[in-house]
């Protein structure tokens, strides 16, 4: 009551106590005091970029995701944000109603005594930092029940979940637009509007029975028609699943005709097939299995070692040489313990061969080099550079 009883006067012998000259302060003077409610933790502050107040200004949602046992993440339509509490000395006030000296600058009546309440006050703020979606998760979830072809009493009768889109938003600490990107990326496919991953060997399956058709029709790789494929492969899968493996191995487009064709690509198919390969097998003999690999893919088709990056590795060192299976999707998430992983697997690393292994963990604009730096140690083995552990791996 004594504070928002404040006069004039009263305001100007505070000035001059604290040794202040009125001529360089505004002449409005704000007198604070505590409302009746005002207290810590009623409101929490988020620092925002711009980019996000545009967001929320547009009318569009900012979404928090992430279950009890996982840090909160902020996400928008596009990107993902993790979540810091920074604590600041200053005590930060609500002040409803709080005028600014821009604001009280273009006031044409200036109030030379504003009496405002606090409505509530904070030591700290909620501090966004952009991060890479956390979409291991996607496949995993996935592959809890990977979808075997169209026996329906084995597909009706699993005990496991199933997954929807609105579903995969709730689990998957990414925002949409990252969700469903990634759902490409993984080649899933929506089966009676649920999100379903092919079993490998289903996969191959369909693969095999387009590219035998691609072969005793003769077409070009480049031209592939869906017409054809679906009248000539109907009867033995479901036509939505050979749509969809062209789609995972091939680029769709239209002719001048109006007729969809698919373009294969070769890399992928090529590295598919080395993947069959590869599984049924801890090590490999390189050449062996470079003479396999060349005669397994469809004519026409040139195998290369730089279509297995992140898939399989080459040991060069050992007598004679050898390959064998190691998927990058199958490493940890987190940057120290994917690098733990891989200095487990093998001691020293050039950064040719450790490349494919790390490049999804690389930040925005944040290079392989930077990454290697940050968590590795560089030495020359026979005129070569190499990257090992900087910590000892139990």
């Amino acid at each position: 009551a004594a504070m928002s009883g404040r006069s004039r006067a009263e305001v100007q012998a505070t000035l001059q106590t604290a040794k202040l000259d009125p001529a360089e302060l505004l002449p409005a003077v704000h007198c604070l005091s505590f409302g009746p409610q005002a207290g810590a933790g009623e409101c929490c502050l988020l620092q925002l970029e711009p980019g996000l107040c545009a967001e929320l200004e547009a009318g569009r949602s900012l979404v928090i995701r992430g279950e009890k046992d996982e840090q909160a993440v902020l996400c928008s339509k596009d990107k993902t944000y993790e979540m810091k509490i920074a604590d600041t000395s200053n005590m930060l006030l609500f002040i409803p109603g709080c005028k600014t000296p821009e604001e009280l600058n273009t006031d044409p009546t200036p109030c030379n005594v504003i009496h405002s309440q606090i409505a509530g006050f904070s030591n700290n703020y909620w501090e966004l930092r952009r991060c890479r979606p956390k979409l291991k998760k996607l496949r995993k979830l996935l592959m809890e029940d990977p979808y075997e072809g169209p026996d329906r009493h084995k597909d009706q009768t699993t005990t496991f979940s199933r997954y929807t889109t609105e579903d995969l938003l709730s689990l998957i600490q990414a925002s949409e637009d990252e969700i469903l990107h990634q759902l490409q990326v993984i080649d899933a496919c929506k089966i009676e509007e649920y999100w379903r991953i092919l079993q490998f060997d289903y996969e191959m399956k369909l693969l095999n029975h387009v590219t035998q058709l691609i072969d005793s029709e003769s077409w070009s790789l480049s031209k592939v028609p869906l017409r054809t494929c679906l009248e000539e492969l109907g009867s033995l899968e479901p036509r939505e699943m050979i749509e969809h493996i062209l789609l995972s191995y091939g680029r769709k487009y239209v002719d001048d005709g109006g007729e969809v064709y698919f373009e294969m690509h070769e890399d992928k198919i090529c590295r598919a097939i080395a993947q069959m390969l590869l599984q049924n097998a801890v090590k490999f003999n390189l050449s062996e299995f470079q003479e396999v690999w060349q005669q397994s893919v469809p004519e026409g088709m040139t195998t290369r070692l730089d279509q297995l990056k992140g898939l399989a590795l080459v040991d060069r060192s050992s007598r004679p040489e050898t390959i064998f299976l190691l998927k990058v999707e199958d490493l940890p998430e987190d940057t120290q313990e994917r690098f733990n992983s891989l200095f487990g697997i093998r001691e020293k690393w050039t950064e040719v061969d450790i490349t494919p292994y790390i490049q999804d963990l690389c930040a925005e604009k944040q290079t392989v080099g930077a990454l290697l730096t940050k968590y590795a140690r560089c030495s020359m083995l026979n005129g070569v550079k190499v990257y090992n552990s900087r910590r000892p791996i139990s």
